[in-house]
């Protein structure tokens, strides 16, 4: 139904392998940047949810520079999947938490290879600024370039409960200047926050209202050494079930307009550290039940756009 698939909803890997003409491989780096909800200029301890690695569950060692993790990621993902051309993934932590002449010379060293397409890089709405994104809309004329926003949620009483450090107004402050600048955004959504189902489908609309260029969908989870970790044990916060989470992306994709890519649906590479819920290691079964039960519905993304 989408870039010559039998998916239900747009796949973004579908996609750039329709506007390429060959899949495309996105290469997880880290430059070492940090995150101002951990080192102390907002709030101490970040996000409930943030482990160690910054959320970056497939990271290179940032021991290597960028243009050694650049170049054995491609050796991998060619020899493993016979990739041909690539993206360079900023992932781990703010990485736009940095003077702008420093990111010019990091982001610059992720292009240097001739199958390098595109570069995505990800931060939060609070880490970026016109000189920043004046700096990052250079690179449009000549890479596929996208921003990632950490969002979570479009509700406040969920961003400060999950300790975020920003509300949804500044997060809307960042979209509408990387817009202007012509910049393609991604946000992260999280499931399993402890909202009611309308309150999820309230940040589906908004979304959809804001026609955003691609969506990230993550199921709230309990990694080693997290706040959430020690509220999960301590028995004080539960997790939805994976047949909750499997209709609960089906609902909201139904919101989204057809045009926005989906980056992610489940997640994965998060066993070694998982804690809960277990079923969330299972990444293709957990894929297989979302297309199922979109088929079962005879439904699709955009549906009740």
């Amino acid at each position: 139904m989408f870039n010559g698939t039998d998916k239900r909803y747009n796949q973004y890997s579908a996609y750039l392998k329709n506007k390429f003409g060959v899949k495309v491989y996105k290469i997880t780096l880290d430059a070492g940047f940090s995150c101002p909800n951990r080192d102390g200029t907002i709030s101490t301890g970040g996000c409930i949810f943030c482990d160690d690695g910054g959320s970056f569950s497939q990271a290179h060692s940032n021991l290597l520079s960028i243009e050694d993790q650049i170049n054995v990621g491609m050796k991998t993902l060619h020899d493993r999947f016979k990739a041909e051309k690539y993206m360079s993934y900023f992932q781990a932590y703010s990485n736009t938490y940095k003077p702008v002449k420093e990111l010019e010379k990091i982001y610059d060293s992720a292009l240097g290879n001739k199958d390098i397409v595109g570069i995505s890089i990800g931060t939060r709405p609070d880490c970026i600024d016109d000189e920043k994104l004046d700096l990052i809309s250079g690179y449009t004329k000549d890479y596929y370039t996208w921003i990632e926003y950490g969002l979570q949620s479009v509700h406040d009483k969920t961003l400060r409960r999950i300790n975020r450090g920003h509300d949804f107004d500044c997060f809307l402050r960042a979209y509408e200047k990387t817009k202007e600048k012509n910049i393609n955004v991604c946000v992260h959504v999280i499931f399993g926050l402890w909202e009611t189902h309308n309150e999820i489908m309230e940040t589906a609309k908004k979304l959809a209202e804001l026609e955003i260029d691609g969506v990230k969908i993550h199921m709230l989870c309990a990694l080693e050494n997290t706040k959430l970790a020690s509220l999960y044990t301590q028995g004080e916060i539960d997790f939805m079930s994976e047949e909750e989470y499997v209709q609960t992306v089906c609902d909201f994709l139904e919101y989204l307009p057809k045009t926005t890519t989906i980056h992610r649906l489940a997640g994965n590479g998060l066993k070694k550290n998982l804690i809960a819920p277990r079923w969330l290691g299972a990444k293709l079964d957990c894929l297989n039940k979302i297309d199922r039960e979109l088929i079962k519905r005879n439904s699709f993304q955009g549906i009740k756009n």
